[in-house]
């Protein structure tokens, strides 16, 4: 054997430490996997899900719910179940009499999950479980105050609420039922129970649909029976990692949780631990073209993923802590949930899968394991190549018409951004599916004034009270207005008012429901004539909650926006060493987020029937369509600069998107794919996620990253790195020097580059 054969043996053997070693790795990840599971089997139970408590400390919503509080003991959270006949009509007086019988039942009944507790334990002290008959006599309320003196995050108040709703449904049937009766749990209590039985599929139904699609996916990418599950078990094992810190922060209240948080940190993780993989995996199988040693030709495919990836994840992770600056609690939450999602992603991808290709090998790739040819597809561009070779073909032949012709059409679209309906939505748009609490919602609103079962509150200082009760009483959207914490007995004059700390509390029934645009203007309305009245007045309830959420919302959307394209830029210049590219890679994701959300307000609208949608679902698109879509113009440009290092600029285009359009395009049907595993949860807000994200991933990976992107650099050349020069472009790679002369460009279609 001649020496440098001996050379070359000893180069493609793999070393007995590094062999070790990622066996160490994998034990170590399955500590972590075991641990992160539990964890994540916990998340439900740290979940908040009330409006109210997404709120900053200094909205006007929140001070009044604080004030309320200091009225009584508990913070009332009510069931409100109304009952009328299934045949319809007036009620009897045997109905009345079996509603009464329910009413009384309600205190004794069981909640096994709680170990024997009973729904009177969850009760406010010294409040009884009322019936309130409607003034037409065909429907009662039986109000059941509950004391949510806890808050909506604790395990065991989310856990009363869903038993209990199922505790009063059961009682229904039981009695009301035979009785000729029909009744729905609803109000704040019921429909947060609601919340918790739409969100209990994350845990199981959502991470499991997710993952059956990114298998089958892959399965078709790679015709293998072994890496699909490698790339799988990175996924699951980096969301195990998440899961374990993010329970530890939102258990000990750092970070607020919620179930819409929850889905979209499953979905996260396995979207861009297999955009990760799938790039390793791709430079791994490349590599293994030219390498003998699958050791070797791994540190070449990580060395030449870890700058594109890594800044992939930077990218993505700093977008989403901009969500810090939120005033939405749900929001800023978001912000670190994801970004710790991604850094799982990021970590598993980048050691635990290298350490099964490590062990594995070219058997990884099994049956079609990658053979030592020297034969590489992508070094053909033109129409006598693959697909991606043709498109590069294209993009070379007439980049000015390509960019030109994508641009106008990615505008035609963006210019029904304005018909975008984002204005806040109602109970009953919440649900795809029919629940009682907005069954029990509707059957309020047809026998009470709409806003009965949530009404406004107002803390005033008691010298104005008498002024402030006739200010609210006198507006035109107001039914009723009263002094103090219970509403008076029809023909009685009520108890005279608490006073604390020198104020009273106002309360007032709404004409429209609480979720409604009336009542918020009817807040609006009020907030302005109690000023005149008494500076000190405040003004919250559920109407003035979701005023104040919408409020937020805007303004969140006006801040974190710009701070989010500032942020990726800088991140792109360091990246691509340039300041042009970056320029143009973020007005290009910006256009197709524009365009995305002008499709988007088409489709909600005249396909799918949504009138409305939550006030933050553009800055929650914009975050993972900006920052998620930067990664494919992150990885095509990454290996652009990488080309054109060797070739050139205009021949370097065309072959980093030759090389890349296969693996790009598995990394955004992956990602838009498990995106859209959202919408098998019932909530219109997910739902109207899966598809912006869903279609703007596509649109980003087939339009943006194939045509507009690589036609721009194209036409732009070697100013696209502007204010550096390429060395192989005639100049000298560094900010400031410049070729000495005029350097032609080269032939647009490269029909044979040499490796």
């Amino acid at each position: 054997m001649s020496e440098d054969q001996a050379t070359d043996r000893q180069r493609a053997r793999r070393p007995r430490k590094v062999l070790l070693g990622a066996v160490l790795v994998l034990l170590a990840w399955l500590v972590v996997a075991g641990l992160g599971g539990q964890a994540q089997g916990k998340l439900s139970g740290v979940q908040s899900n009330d409006n109210a408590t997404f709120l900053p400390q200094n909205a006007e919503s929140t001070l009044v719910s604080e004030a309320v509080a200091r009225f009584s003991d508990s913070t009332e959270l009510p069931y409100l179940v109304v009952v009328e006949r299934s045949a319809g009509g007036a009620l009897t007086p045997e109905d009345f009499a079996a509603v009464q019988a329910f009413a009384e039942a309600v205190p004794g009944l069981a909640l096994p999950a709680l170990e024997g507790e009973t729904l009177g334990g969850f009760l406010v002290e010294g409040r009884s479980v009322t019936p309130i008959p409607a003034e037409d006599g065909e429907a009662v309320l039986v109000s059941i105050p509950l004391d949510g003196a806890t808050g909506t995050a604790a395990a065991e108040e989310t856990t009363a609420l869903a038993e209990g709703a199922d505790a009063l449904r059961e009682e229904i049937d039981r009695t009301l039922a035979p009785a000729g009766l029909t009744a729905y749990v609803g109000g704040p209590g019921g429909l947060i129970a609601d919340f918790s039985a739409a969100f209990a599929g994350i845990d199981g139904i959502l991470l499991g649909v997710a993952l059956l699609v990114v298998l089958i996916i892959l399965l078709i990418v790679y015709r293998s029976p072994i890496l699909p599950f490698a790339v799988l078990l990175s996924a699951v094992f980096g969301l195990s990692a998440a899961s374990l810190v993010v329970y530890q922060l939102a258990s000990n209240d750092v970070i607020t949780l919620s179930g819409q948080s929850q889905g979209i940190l499953f979905i996260l993780v396995v979207g861009a631990a297999t955009d990760y993989a799938l790039l390793l995996v791709s430079r791994f199988k490349e590599a293994l073209h030219d390498e003998e040693s699958s050791w070797v030709a791994l540190k070449q495919a990580w060395r030449g993923t870890i700058e594109p990836v890594g800044a992939s994840a930077a990218t993505v992770i700093l977008g989403l802590l901009c969500l810090l600056l939120a005033e939405l609690r749900s929001t800023s939450g978001l912000g670190p949930v994801g970004a710790l999602g991604i850094a799982g992603a990021l970590l598993a991808s980048l050691t635990f899968l290298p350490a099964v290709l490590l062990l594995f090998g070219r058997k990884v790739f099994w049956p079609f394991a990658p053979t030592i040819d020297h034969q590489h597809a992508e070094d053909v561009v033109g129409s006598g190549a693959g697909i991606w070779g043709r498109v590069a073909g294209m993009v070379g032949s007439h980049p000015r018409r390509t960019w030109g012709i994508t641009l106008v059409a990615l505008l035609a679209a963006a210019a029904f951004v304005p018909t975008f309906k984002a204005s806040g939505a109602t109970i009953e748009e919440t649900f795809l599916t029919e629940v009682d609490s907005i069954t029990a919602q509707q059957i309020i609103g047809e026998h009470f004034a709409a806003g009965a079962a949530q009404p406004l509150q107002v803390v005033v200082p008691e010298p104005d009270a008498q002024a402030a009760l006739d200010v609210v009483s006198g507006d035109p959207g107001i039914e009723s207005a009263y002094l103090g914490l219970v509403p008076p007995q029809p023909g009685q004059e009520g108890p005279p008012p608490t006073v604390v700390d020198g104020t009273v509390l106002l309360q007032a029934t709404t004409q429209d429901a609480a979720d409604s645009q009336e009542a918020e203007q009817t807040v609006r309305r009020l907030r302005a004539d109690l000023d005149a009245v008494s500076p000190d007045a405040i003004v919250g309830g559920a109407a003035a909650t979701n005023l104040d959420v919408l409020d937020a919302s805007t303004r969140d959307l006006r801040v974190i926006v710009p701070t989010i394209l500032v942020v990726i830029f800088f991140v792109l210049a360091l990246l691509l060493r340039s300041l042009l590219a970056p320029l143009v890679l973020v007005v290009a994701n910006v256009v197709s987020f524009g365009a995305t959300i002008g499709i988007a307000a088409l489709v909600f609208e005249h396909i799918f029937g949504f009138t409305s949608g939550d006030p933050s679902i553009p800055l929650y698109g914009f975050v993972f369509l900006v920052a998620l879509g930067i990664d494919y113009s992150i990885f095509l440009m990454t290996r652009v600069r990488e080309e054109s290092l060797i070739r050139g600029t205009r021949p370097g285009v065309l072959v980093g998107l030759a090389v890349t359009g296969g693996v790009i395009t598995s990394a955004g049907i992956v990602l838009a794919a498990t995106f859209s595993a959202l919408s098998v949860l019932p909530l219109v807000f997910l739902v109207q996620i899966a598809f912006i994200v869903g279609f703007g991933v596509l649109l980003d990976t087939f339009v943006v990253r194939s045509l507009l992107v690589p036609a721009l650099a194209y036409d732009l050349g070697p100013r696209v790195w502007w204010p550096a020069r390429l060395v192989a472009d005639g100049g000298r790679s560094g900010p400031g020097h410049h070729a000495a002369g005029p350097h032609p460009p080269p032939d647009p279609v490269e029909p044979a580059v040499t490796r």
